[in-house]
């Protein structure tokens, strides 16, 4: 029977060498990075906010910018808002970038209440301003801008009165009192630069063994 040949020093520690910089790689804690969660409170009076194009523009928090809307469907429209979520999630397998200019990092639909509400939840790294603006064109072009009619008191003539969008969105915005962010104040692009980086590296030591 051939006994393997054992292995040098010098290839145990290259191993060795290659296996601590994958671990720290992968395995590097909050603290190592200066990445510490933080939370802020939002105060209920707007007054001492900016003013924006539309309103006061609420303050970007560890969560970045985002908003809640909370409308009534329309009697008998739930089914069709369920069916504008199979639209929206189509359009992205086509085009996975279709939503990227409204900088998101997540967007949540839900129906509550029996079907009879439903709320909008976004999280992105643009002001309330421009993501409005931009969402306008956006939902159009995706095909979905039409869910938003099945609420209550959605305006007929949107695609023409952009700031009738705007009114209807700012009346049913529900706005956050308290927000945290486990790596505050990190944008979208800045999370998939940082993960390219990561794998980017994690394949120059897979080589290198």
């Amino acid at each position: 029977m051939i006994n393997p040949r054992p292995l040098s020093r010098r290839t145990q520690s290259s191993g060795a060498t290659l296996e601590m910089a994958r671990s720290r790689l992968w395995n590097a804690e909050g603290a190592d990075m200066e990445i510490k969660p933080q939370a802020v409170v939002i105060p209920k009076e707007t007054d001492q906010l900016e003013q924006g194009k539309y309103g006061p523009v609420f303050p970007r928090t560890p969560a970045c910018y985002g908003f809640t809307i909370v409308a009534k469907v329309k009697p008998g429209r739930a089914d069709t808002m369920r069916e504008y979520g199979y639209t929206l999630a189509k359009a992205l397998e086509q085009d996975p970038y279709l939503l990227a200019p409204l900088k998101l990092h997540y967007l949540r639909w839900v129906l509550f209440d029996d079907d009879t509400r439903f709320m909008y939840q976004g999280i992105f790294d643009t002001d309330f301003d421009k993501y409005t603006e931009d969402a306008v064109a956006l939902f159009s072009k995706a095909g979905v801008s039409t869910a938003f009619e099945n609420l209550e008191g959605f305006p007929d003539d949107w695609r023409t009165n952009p700031d009738a969008f705007v009114r209807f969105v700012r009346e049913h915005h529900c706005p956050s009192f308290i927000e945290y962010g486990e790596y505050p104040y990190v944008t979208a692009d800045e999370i998939k630069k940082a993960l390219r980086i990561k794998n980017s590296l994690s394949e120059m030591l897979d080589q290198m063994q």
